[in-house]
């Protein structure tokens, strides 16, 4: 309960303007993900400044994904694993939740399954809140 009244106060904060929260897969979907990807770490940056709400879901431990953005200076309203994306959208409260990767079989069948839009990030790197 407490979780879902600060969600709230935060979206107050951003404004009246629709609130979108995107999770980002790291390996192979970002530029410091293993294998790399397209998405860099500005673009990331970018969409933070629009107000969009942004996190990480993993394979990768949970302190590793905070070690990740936190070196690059982003301070990110969640990090789960794979299989939380659903904990994710029961805290936040938010007009629409994207999940964005590169595979198959564990980003868009995860994201799917939570009631996440999923982008592929040659698909995301297009959307207006990457410009």
């Amino acid at each position: 309960m407490a979780a879902a009244a600060t969600a709230r106060r935060t979206q107050a904060q951003k404004g009246p303007d629709s609130v979108i929260l995107i999770s980002f897969d790291i390996d192979g979907t970002l530029e410091v993900g293993d294998p790399p990807g397209v998405l860099t770490m500005a673009m990331v940056k970018r969409v933070q400044q629009q107000g969009c709400w942004i996190g990480s879901c993993s394979d990768r431990p949970i302190s590793a994904q905070r070690a990740i953005w936190a070196r690059h200076n982003i301070a990110i309203d969640f990090a789960v694993g794979k299989l939380m994306l659903p904990d994710v959208k029961a805290k936040f409260v938010a007009d629409v939740y994207y999940h964005i990767g590169d595979r198959e079989d564990l980003d868009r069948k995860y994201a799917l399954e939570a009631g996440f839009e999923f982008l592929w990030p040659h698909e995301a790197m297009v959307q207006p809140w990457f410009l």
